[in-house]
């Protein structure tokens, strides 16, 4: 019985060094979401993780200014501190963006900063590269540090 309670305590010990204990945050992942989210959910980040990067190609918005989609490629680079970003509900958060008028730069900022608030990071870095559209391809980034650095 001993052996047994000693072998519970280091696995559950291993899973909070792993941050794998405390979902109870995640409120879409497993679930079927047919609608954008607001903000992305995180989850405690696992020891010796010193770097997350999330791509997608599929990044969609208006252009304000003739009301045309936008299409683009983002990448999404930070280091984590106490949280990492659910992906699920990173993609549900993206969603919300294809009705949206925002330029390139805009919505770059706008990522870093959902980013830095919600997962509170030591660094984040957002490379939103958006598809030519008339010739031209726009290619912004966005960096924020927190404080603690």
């Amino acid at each position: 019985c001993h052996w047994l309670l000693c072998c519970l305590l280091i696995c559950s010990n291993t899973r909070s060094l792993y941050g794998m204990s405390d979902t109870s945050a995640l409120t879409v992942l497993g679930q079927t979401v047919h609608h954008a989210i607001a903000h992305v959910e995180v989850f405690p980040a696992p020891a010796h993780v010193s770097s997350v990067t999330f791509t997608t190609d599929e990044l969609s918005s208006i252009c304000p200014v003739t009301q045309q989609p936008d299409i683009a490629t983002v990448v999404i680079e930070y280091e984590p501190n106490e949280f990492c970003i659910e992906s699920k509900s990173l993609k549900l958060y993206l969603w919300g963006f294809r009705d949206r008028a925002v330029f390139a730069e805009a919505l770059a900022a706008e990522i870093a900063a959902e980013v830095m608030e919600t997962a509170k990071p030591y660094a984040v870095r957002v490379h939103l590269t958006q598809r030519p559209r008339g010739g031209i391809e726009v290619s912004a980034v966005a960096e924020m540090f927190s404080d603690a650095e």
